[in-house]
C-alpha cells in the first residue's frame, strides 16, 4: 500500500510498548491511514501531555521528529480533543484509548476499526475463547475487529490443541500472500528472528545447488528485551530457567528461540532438514545477529571441486538482494559492526566479508553399503560441504517492525 493507496478506515495498535509505539512511528511515516487508534488500556502518567512524550522520545531511535525528518524539520504533535484523547501528530489522527485491557472491552466497533496490530505480547494463544478470564486474540473480534494481527508468534498452551483453521503465521516476502481474507481472520507475524532467518534461507532453497541443506543450525545473538530483569531478582514459583532474572546489564544469557520451529511453519519445505537453534542474550538495545552454520550435499564441477562456494553463496545473496527480496534483504562486503545496523530497513542484511565454507567427504564403505542393499565393491566418497552465514537484523524497528508494517498494510488492502 503505497502513499498513493491510503486506507480511509482507521488502524487499531493494541500497546504502547517498544513494538507498539515503533509500529506507530513507522505508519507515521509510510502514512499508510489517516487515523490510527491506539489502545494503552490505562492512564499513562497524569495526562495526556505525558502519553504525546512517550509517543515522540525513544532512547535506542531518539526524537520522533529525528526519526522522521532527520535535522530538516519539526514533527508537530497537537492535542485536539483533550477529553476524547485525540492528537494530531504530523498531520495524522492518533486517537488513545485508556479504558480497557481485555480486548474484549476495547471499543473497536465504535472507533470503526477492522483491523487491530496486538503488540503487548500477552495474547498469542488463537484457540482461546473470546470470553476467556485473561484476554484473549479472539476478544479484538468480539469487539468488532474483523482480522487481529499479533506482532509475535502463537503460543498455544495446551498442546492437545493445533492451530485454528482461522489463524495463520505469516512472514512479509516469505509467505505472506497465503493470506486468505474470507478464511484467515487471526493472523501472527512471527518473530524478529524467524524473519530474518526465513529471509537467510530462502535464497538458498530457491537456487539449485543450494537447495539440498541436509542439516542447519543458527544462534542468534540478540539484544535485551523487555521480557529480561535489569537487576538480578527471584524467579517465579515453577520457574525452571534461572537465568532469566540476572541482570540484562550485566550478562551474556544463554536462552531458548522458537524461530526453527516457527520456521517451518512459514516454509514447509525446511522440515526435512534437521534444524536446531538457540539464543545468547547480551546487554545492547537493539540490532541482533544470526549465525547460521549449514551441511550441504554440494555438486563436484568437471576439475573436482566443489560447486558450493564462498563466492557461490554470496553471489546467490547479492542476485536475492538486487531481484525477488529486494528490500528485504541487503547483501553487504563492509565490515558491519551492530550499531552500523539500527533503523536499518531490511528483514536481514548479509554479512559477505564473513561467509566461510569448508568441503570434506563421507567415506561409505562397502559394507555400510551392502548393509543398505547397494551391491558394489567399492568405496564411495560423497562431497559436504558445510557454510557459514552471518546476517544482522535490528530486532525492533529496521527489520521487524518495518517488515511488520508491510505486512499491516498488505493485509488491510486484500481484505474482503
Amino acid at each position: 500500500m503505497s502513499a498513493g493507496d491510503k486506507s480511509s478506515q482507521p488502524l487499531g495498535i493494541n500497546g504502547l510498548g517498544r513494538i507498539g509505539k515503533l509500529t506507530l512511528w513507522n505508519h507515521l511515516l509510510t502514512r499508510d491511514f489517516d487515523t490510527i487508534i491506539v489502545n494503552t488500556g490505562r492512564e499513562v502518567g497524569k495526562s495526556l501531555d505525558d502519553i504525546v512524550q512517550v509517543i515522540e522520545t525513544d532512547s535506542t531511535y531518539g526524537s520522533l521528529s529525528r526519526f522522521l525528518y532527520g535535522h530538516s524539520r519539526k514533527c508537530e504533535i497537537s492535542v485536539v480533543d483533550a477529553d476524547q484523547a485525540i492528537l494530531d501528530v504530523d498531520g495524522i489522527t492518533v486517537k488513545i484509548l485508556r479504558e480497557a485491557r481485555n480486548p474484549k472491552d476495547i471499543a473497536w466497533r465504535k472507533e470503526g476499526v477492522r483491523f487491530v496490530v496486538e503488540t503487548t505480547g500477552q495474547f498469542l494463544d488463537p484457540t482461546l475463547p473470546a470470553d476467556h478470564k485473561s484476554g484473549s486474540l479472539r476478544g479484538h473480534l468480539e469487539a468488532g475487529a474483523e482480522k487481529v494481527l499479533a506482532s509475535a508468534p502463537f503460543k498455544i498452551k495446551d498442546k492437545t490443541k493445533s492451530l485454528p483453521d482461522d489463524s495463520i503465521l505469516l512472514v512479509q516476502g516469505i509467505n505472506h500472500t497465503d493470506f486468505d481474507p474470507s478464511r484467515h481472520h487471526i493472523i501472527s507475524a512471527a518473530s524478529c528472528t524467524t524473519t530474518g532467518l526465513a529471509h537467510m534461507i530462502k535464497p538458498l532453497l530457491d537456487n539449485k545447488e543450494t537447495s539440498n541443506i541436509l542439516t542447519a543450525s543458527m544462534s542468534t545473538i540478540h539484544a535485551a528485551t523487555n521480557t529480561q530483569s535489569v537487576l538480578d531478582g527471584v524467579p517465579k514459583t515453577g520457574v525452571s530457567d534461572l537465568r532469566k532474572n540476572r541482570s540484562v546489564m550485566n550478562n551474556i544469557i544463554l536462552s531458548t528461540t522458537g524461530s526453527a520451529k516457527a520456521l517451518e511453519k512459514v516454509m514447509p519445505e525446511i522440515k526435512r532438514v534437521g534444524f536446531m537453534a538457540d539464543s545468547v542474550r547480551i546487554p545492547t538495545n537493539t540490532v541482533s545477529l544470526i549465525i547460521l552454520n549449514l551441511t550441504f550435499h554440494t555438486p563436484l564441477d568437471e576439475a573436482g571441486e566443489p560447486v558450493i562456494t564462498h563466492d557461490l553463496l554470496n553471489e546467490i545473496y547479492r542476485k536475492a538482494g538486487e531481484g525477488s527480496q529486494k528490500d528485504l534483504l541487503v547483501y553487504s562486503k563492509r565490515q558491519n559492526v551492530s550499531s552500523d545496523l539500527i533503523g536499518m530497513p531490511a528483514a536481514v542484511v548479509i554479512e559477505g566479508h564473513e561467509t566461510h565454507t569448508r568441503t570434506g567427504f563421507i567415506n561409505l564403505p562397502q559394507e555400510t553399503l551392502q548393509s543398505l542393499g547397494v551391491s558394489t565393491d567399492a568405496e564411495v566418497q560423497i562431497p559436504v560441504t558445510h557454510a557459514k552465514l552471518f546476517g544482522w537484523y535490528d530486532n525492533e524497528y529496521g527489520s521487524y517492525v518495518n517488515c511488520l508494517g508491510q505486512l499491516t498494510s498488505y493485509l488491510v488492502k486484500n481484505m474482503s
